[in-house]
């Protein structure tokens, strides 16, 4: 029996350094190819370029990033907007590198941008080693007061052409594209039920990655603050160990509550919600660092010195509606 193709378009934008995950990535293709049309958007090094068009021939369509989107500070933007403009079909899923789909989710995924116009499923790693685990610790809190943010959408690609896609110059691209699709009147279903995996980083990209996404946090007051009153707290309350016994309690049951919502339990393991002090300790150092490198004009992605998180809704809503007074 032929099984009908999704009609979507994967667009999976990249720039590696190395090819250490060549091999487990053109696995993957093999399978998402037979489901969806795909297209890479490649920002490596020429060599590196030349080695995936071998690897990825007959696998799906692999492109350099467009010249006119070269500007963006954000390389991942310039690489998404690049396979948006690309695409071959309205409907479109970004996934980062490290994402896996399997075909149910993907169908999954895509069938409920009939009710959206973004959709966010829930990233959950696979393997786990201990640095994971640490990261998952974030999810669950995430999930506990909202929802988290993957490294995957699926997303309308009309609606991004008519926004003239998203700013490529904030440091917290998948909020910055959230607020975007808001301002523009798009629908944002949220689907934290609906599991993908996705590997985890290398140590060394893990450990690079702890101040970064303490920046991100600028982009939300709230959590900022949060954020950077777990130090001070942990030094006022040093001498009161029941104090600090209570807070850790809370945190591990505010974890724990993240993990059983939405099904959580069928993939998050029960040790989960333990590792959550222990993020937010770091969170709340990393917190701290970041302000410095506020103050010092931003911190370094990608070759940049990004200083915008990502800009509020009502900036995002006053652009694009100067872009449809322009408009003839």
């Amino acid at each position: 029996m032929t099984v009908r193709r999704i009609p979507a378009e994967c667009v999976l934008p990249l720039r590696w350094t190395s090819d250490d995950d060549l091999d487990d990535l053109t696995d993957y293709l093999r399978e998402l190819s037979g489901w969806i049309d795909v297209t890479i958007v490649d920002g490596s090094s020429a060599d590196l370029f030349a080695t995936h068009a071998d690897a990825w021939a007959g696998l799906a369509r692999h492109v350099p990033l467009a010249p006119g989107l070269l500007t963006a500070e954000n390389g991942k933007v310039s690489g998404v907007l690049t396979g948006i403009a690309a695409a071959r079909h309205d409907s479109v899923v970004i996934a980062d590198d490290d994402v896996r789909y399997t075909e149910g989710s993907l169908r999954a995924v895509v069938a409920e941008l009939d009710e959206a116009e973004l959709v966010k499923p829930q990233n959950v790693f696979e393997p786990l080693p201990w640095h994971a685990r640490w990261d998952t610790a974030r999810s669950l809190l995430n999930r506990a007061f909202g929802s988290d943010y993957p490294g995957t959408y699926a997303v309308r690609r009309r609606l991004l052409v008519r926004t003239g896609g998203y700013d490529g110059d904030c440091l917290f691209e998948n909020l910055e594209l959230e607020r975007t699709v808001r301002a523009a009147g798009g629908r944002v279903r949220d689907l934290p039920g609906l599991f993908v995996a996705r590997r985890p980083a290398s140590l060394g990209h893990f450990r690079a990655q702890r101040v970064r996404q303490a920046y991100e946090s600028f982009a939300q007051p709230a959590w900022l603050f949060a954020e950077a009153a777990v130090v001070p707290a942990v030094l006022c309350a040093r001498r009161r160990p029941l104090v600090l016994v209570a807070a850790v309690s809370v945190i591990v049951v505010l974890a724990e509550f993240g993990r059983r919502r939405h099904g959580g339990r069928t993939v998050f393991p029960a040790t989960a919600a333990l590792w959550a002090p222990l993020w937010l300790l770091e969170r709340g150092t990393c917190t701290w660092i970041a302000i410095a490198r506020r103050l010092r004009g931003g911190i370094r992605y990608g070759g940049h010195r990004l200083s915008l998180a990502a800009n509020p809704q009502r900036r995002i809503r006053a652009r694009l509606e100067r872009l449809a007074s322009d408009q003839p």
